[in-house]
């Protein structure tokens, strides 16, 4: 199993955002968890990669529990985290954006990095174009390609993303929902939060349900998107002709 969570419970303050939630994702898998504003999807992932602290509960990442490591030792292990808003680092270029991804592999003692450029560059080809562009300066897609791409220079044995489609383009989307397609049969694995449920179940192996802080059903991607409550609370007809344009 890459990943497993127990029992957890997480939240801000006073506040229990997450609560007994528990989830799995196997190797080479795409697994998505959809959700309502507000519902803790961001919550759960910052849980799982140590940005926020459990209450209870037990995470383990390849074999090993990672409920207490820091935030950096959970990412030296292959965990890696595409944020919610992209947060590239503006004033430097397209390259050193990726090369800082890269420092994971260096630190493993895997090479510094420069070999993946390639592959990045070949799953982007925009990103080639703009290596020496500064990244503040990029489109909102093209910011996000560079953020998946960066945490991919690190070499992750597991690549999770918050929300890749917020505020974005339809057609963009669609690029990025591709490469997250192709990336599963390359053989990754992937976690993938997403308000847009349609596109992430078109996409997905199986899929979550997350309702105030609650894992509430859990099926194939292919059974969520037949299901009639989840059609109704998340694949509204508005959404689906979004999608479809």
């Amino acid at each position: 199993m890459m990943l497993r969570v127990k029992n957890l419970e997480s939240g801000y303050d006073n506040i229990k955002v997450i609560r007994k939630a528990s989830i799995h994702v196997s190797p080479g898998e795409i697994v998505t968890i959809i959700g309502a504003n507000g519902a803790g999807k961001s919550t759960l992932l910052k849980t799982i990669t140590g940005l926020i602290r459990p209450r209870d509960g037990e995470i383990h990442f390849d074999g090993r529990e990672t409920t207490r490591l820091s935030t950096e030792k959970i990412a030296f292990l292959g965990c890696s985290l595409v944020p919610e808003g992209r947060q590239v680092f503006a004033p430097m270029t397209v390259k050193e954006n990726l090369l800082i991804g890269g420092y994971l592999r260096h630190k493993r003692r895997e090479g510094r990095g420069e070999g993946d450029l390639d592959r990045i560059y070949g799953l982007f080809p925009r990103l080639k174009e703009r290596e020496n562009q500064f990244a503040g300066t990029l489109s909102g897609g093209e910011q996000q390609m560079l953020a998946i791409g960066r945490a991919l220079m690190g070499g992750p044995k597991l690549i999770m993303m918050d929300e890749p489609s917020m505020g974005l383009a339809p057609l963009i989307v669609k690029d990025i929902f591709s490469i997250i397609r192709r990336l599963r049969d390359e053989g990754n694995t992937v976690l993938l939060v997403e308000q847009n449920a349609r596109a992430a179940l078109g996409i997905a192996d199986r899929g979550y349900v997350l309702e105030t802080g609650k894992v509430i059903l859990e099926e194939s991607a292919a059974e969520l998107l037949k299901n009639k409550e989840v059609q109704r609370a998340y694949l509204g007809k508005e959404k689906k002709e979004i999608w479809e344009r």
